[in-house]
């Protein structure tokens, strides 16, 4: 499996910790403060953040605040390749750090083969917020996304349920061109067009260096057999 270095700033306007290491793409990981080698709640415990800006080598990196006992999640976000973060941006709703919070991140490469592109979507419904992924995605081809950790098929995994919020990312450089929700008879139920992500070597187009697409308002109903595919184009 390869790895990669990524860091994590997160603060508000009077401090900020970073947190940092090398990690293994397709793994959640825990990273800590690169100087005292602390996690995020023993460091700045009751401490109020209101930002998180995270940044990873290459590829593309989700990150989520989460409480080691209880395991609920409190913050997530995308990060932004090496040197390319923006602090408005990286900017979240002020949350007091918790003395078992953890900050993890959740990275892939880029693709290695031509014509083809990893990808990962926050998916928010009704049951709850749940990062999924397409690993491979060959351009111009409707791929399924499948969640990041048990590959459940969005019509299981968000099974009658309603679909609240999307976001999606792709790997540096590569393009969204649309998602569609298919119901389990094959019709397209919904289609949302993409956008390319900042930087994107000059090909123009583009508004964030963090998303593919930002959807934040949405009110689909999920029934069985319902499929999320989004086709795609490598850089």
């Amino acid at each position: 499996m390869t790895t990669q270095a990524v860091t994590a700033t997160i603060g508000n306007g009077r401090m900020s910790k970073i947190f940092g290491g090398t990690v293994t793409d397709g793994v959640w990981t825990n990273i800590q403060d690169t100087l005292s080698s602390t996690n995020l709640g023993i460091l700045i415990p009751r401490a109020p953040v209101n930002f998180v800006q995270a940044e990873y080598t290459a590829g593309l990196m989700a990150w989520r605040i989460q409480n080691a006992q209880s395991l609920k999640v409190s913050r997530r976000g995308w990060g932004a390749i090496d040197g390319n973060s923006c602090y408005k941006s990286a900017g979240i709703p002020t949350y007091a750090i918790g003395a078992d919070d953890m900050i993890q991140v959740y990275a892939q490469p880029v693709d290695s083969t031509s014509a083809k592109s990893n990808a990962l979507a926050w998916v928010t419904t009704t049951k709850g917020v749940e990062l999924y992924q397409a690993l491979a995605v060959a351009d111009g081809t409707a791929t399924a996304m499948t969640t990041a950790l048990q590959s459940q098929t969005f019509g299981d995994a968000a099974f009658n349920s309603t679909l609240t919020q999307l976001s999606i990312c792709l790997e540096d450089g590569a393009a969204l061109d649309k998602v569609e929700f298919i119901d389990s008879a094959g019709g397209v139920v919904l289609t949302i067009q993409g956008d390319d992500r900042i930087p994107n070597d000059s090909k123009g187009g583009g508004t964030s260096a963090y998303y593919n697409l930002m959807v934040p308002s949405m009110n689909l109903m999920v029934t069985k057999g319902f499929a999320m595919k989004i086709t795609t184009k490598s850089a």
